[in-house]
């Protein structure tokens, strides 16, 4: 029995449209609701595990895998980094208090001023958002650093999504419970926050030497520090546009907001 498309009017002689993909019309009742619970379930556990899973086995192959054509069982890898920065965003921010935690410590330093106590509370809190945001840039490096061996710009997107995604992971299984338990240590908190970041590198090595498993792995280390040293370069960069803009607001709202020299906390 042939079907009639309700958005093209297409013939449809199967459970899709052929022509614009919409599924065939079916009425919604109890199993209409049922059969959508199931498929949100099954599409989590087939798409957004496999996906861990395969990322934290092989995050290299998991992203020449999905780039190459085999996708039919992977969550959408910007989907994913969002769904696991946003993961990472919460627990930092509201379990582990973050920002609170930064503030206390960027406000006890000897030189300090309201505004970049603000700036770098926040860089601090939202890392992992400031991530995500920057895997456009992160992607630029990459693609230099890598020239010529293949993938354009687009793909190396993908790529630094899977990046992003495994050091997201290797925070929220590994990092944050540590940092959980130094809550009120914060000279300790710092420390195991700032070593975290040294793993990025090692991460980066190894995504692209499994990724270009035919590449010798002294040539994977080399550019993969120059994409990190790229970016890094970049981030500073970005980073003190932003302050300067900041320091120009804050002169326009007033003096008070540029206080240099503020004596710590007895």
């Amino acid at each position: 029995m042939e079907y009639i498309c309700h958005h093209c009017n297409n013939d449809i002689n199967a459970n899709f449209c052929s022509n614009c993909g919409q599924k065939k019309f079916k009425r919604i009742d109890k199993k209409y609701v049922i059969d959508e619970i199931q498929y949100v379930l099954i599409h989590t556990n087939k798409g957004f595990l496999y996906s861990v899973k395969n990322i934290i086995k092989n995050p290299g192959k998991t992203a020449r895998d999905f780039i190459t054509g085999d996708r039919v069982n992977h969550y959408k890898p910007i989907l994913l980094v969002f769904l696991l920065t946003s993961i990472a965003t919460f627990i930092g921010y509201k379990v582990l208090n973050m920002g609170e935690i930064m503030g206390e410590s960027f406000s006890a330093q000897q030189l300090n001023s309201p505004f970049m106590n603000d700036v770098m509370a926040f860089l601090s809190s939202y890392t992992s958002i400031i991530y995500l945001m920057l895997i456009p840039l992160f992607a630029v490096c990459t693609k230099l650093a890598f020239s010529n061996w293949g993938q354009n710009y687009y793909e190396h997107v993908i790529m630094n999504s899977y990046i992003i995604s495994y050091y997201m992971i290797f925070s929220i299984v590994i990092v944050y419970p540590i940092l959980y338990f130094f809550k009120t240590d914060t000279d300790t908190f710092l420390k195991i926050s700032l070593l975290s970041t040294l793993v990025i590198p090692i991460i980066i090595s190894w995504f692209f030497k499994c990724f270009y498993p035919e590449k010798s792995l002294t040539t994977i280390i080399g550019r993969s520090l120059l994409s990190v040293l790229l970016a890094v370069m970049a981030y500073f960069i970005l980073l003190i546009i932003a302050m300067v803009g900041g320091f120009i607001y804050a002169f326009i709202k007033g003096p008070e907001a540029l206080q240099y020299m503020k004596p710590p906390k007895a």
